[in-house]
């Protein structure tokens, strides 16, 4: 009697990826298998599959972080099953908390895509991943002007000197530039070392303008819709504008507020053990720079919009940070909305 295969075969891969190497795992639905070490080349294991598992399907894994989603697309364009996954989402038994290898890392990684306990994070397509890379890039050099104008100020109050009381505000402007050049010290090197910082502070100021306009021009060309949708949200401005573009992407692809919440990291942690029920404050698990961004667009929406002023006044009297935390969450809520429904937003009126 004749036997046929009722069923495909499955092969399960779990990656460790470094710059210089990858740790790999492959393992069957019979059999555990076995793990190696090759140079990092996603046609390399694609030769290697080929030549040893002809006739399975290919499901492969391995972890979010520094070298992107290159290998991902080459698996996809392989006709494999590829996930990118969040590393803590990874489950680890007792001891194996204790012990980190890439080898153990590749292992997990492969059982726990074997027993299907994984979901892959959601991978941007080439044109939001390098819009993405460019709000970044906007987002270091913020971080670097902050750092060149403390330096220029810890310079000259170390020498004692003291700034006008019409320029010692955060906005620095083209007559404090001016007082800051014409400083004089009892010797050049004073000099030269306030002018290499004015230099400095130049070219990044130069820079984050140049970016910031870049970034805008992008978003009102190539997503003029939702970049205008957005906009019309209090508290939304250009810059926001395009970071909910580029860091969430598509916001049509949240099935609801607590999913966009969630991901944000505008969401309360919750623990409960019987009849005790409590909320333990903002889940750790977030977008940390997209939910600084709400938060801080937050404050503006409780100046400019009379409805999120009277939600805000509600609540006075509890922490500050929880209220606007309550309104970020509200404004996430109304930026999902917008999008939704393509209907821009209109400040209400309060009777």
């Amino acid at each position: 009697m004749k036997t046929e295969q009722t069923a495909s075969m499955k092969l399960f891969i779990g990656i460790d990826i470094h710059k210089r190497s990858w740790k790999v795992h492959l393992s069957t639905d019979l059999f555990s298998g076995k793990s190696f070490s090759m140079k990092p080349y996603p046609e390399e294991l694609y030769k290697y599959v080929t030549k040893h598992y002809p006739d399975y399907d290919v499901t492969t894994a391995y972890e979010a972080g520094c070298c992107g989603y290159k290998a991902h697309r080459c698996f996809e364009s392989y006709r494999w099953r590829s996930l990118v996954v969040n590393p803590a989402d990874i489950f680890r038994k007792g001891k194996e908390r204790f012990t980190k290898t890439d080898k153990i890392d590749a292992q997990l990684t492969s059982r726990e895509l074997k027993d299907g306990h994984l979901s892959s994070i959601h991978v941007p397509d080439k044109e939001r991943e390098e819009l993405r890379s460019l709000f970044r890039r906007r987002n270091d050099l913020v971080k670097d002007y902050r750092r060149i104008k403390s330096l220029i100020k810890m310079q000259l109050l170390y020498y004692g000197v003291h700034i006008p009381e019409e320029h010692d505000n955060d906005h620095w402007s083209h007559k404090f530039r001016q007082w800051i050049d014409e400083l004089e010290f009892d010797y050049s090197t004073g000099k030269e070392s306030l002018k290499s910082k004015m230099r400095s502070f130049r070219f990044i100021d130069k820079e984050l303008r140049e970016v910031s306009n870049q970034l805008r021009a992008y978003c009102r060309k190539h997503y003029k819709q939702d970049y205008y949708l957005l906009r019309s949200i209090p508290g939304i401005g250009g810059i926001v504008a395009c970071g909910i573009l580029s860091e969430l992407g598509d916001l049509r692809r949240f099935n609801s507020l607590k999913q966009l919440a969630g991901y944000v990291g505008i969401a309360p942690g919750v623990h409960q053990s019987g009849s005790n029920y409590k909320t333990i404050g903002m889940n750790p698990r977030a977008h940390r720079l997209m939910r600084s961004y709400f938060v801080e667009a937050s404050w503006q929406a409780i100046r400019t919009d009379p409805v999120m002023q009277d939600y805000y006044r509600k609540h006075l009297g509890k922490d500050t940070k929880k209220i606007v935390i309550k309104v970020a969450r509200k404004l996430l809520s109304r930026t999902l909305a917008v999008i939704k429904t393509k209907i821009p937003y209109e400040i209400g009126v309060i009777k």
